[in-house]
């Protein structure tokens, strides 16, 4: 790890955003990869073509299943989306 922060950095350089398209790997990789799968953040990093490691993988999980619960618990709102576009 790095002596300069707790938060590790993507082998591409130090982003801790996640793009478009590595959120749609991450999420297909997930997918495919289920709860109980040994060496599951590995392999859902390599699925992911290695742009992010398997700590940083796990917590952006963990960040997000976090995210789900408090939305899930009412504590947080559910977006009012704009009911307008392309299903209407």
């Amino acid at each position: 790890m790095s002596s300069s922060g707790s938060r590790s950095a993507s082998r591409g350089g130090a982003n801790p955003e996640w793009s478009k398209k590595e959120n749609k790997l991450f999420e297909d990789a997930l997918a495919y990869y289920g709860e109980g799968t040994p060496d599951r953040w590995l392999k859902v990093s390599r699925a992911m073509g290695g742009t992010k490691t398997a700590d940083e993988v796990r917590r952006h999980y963990e960040i997000l299943d976090g995210d789900i619960k408090l939305i899930e618990s009412g504590r947080v709102p559910f977006p009012n989306y704009s009911t307008q576009g392309a299903w209407n």
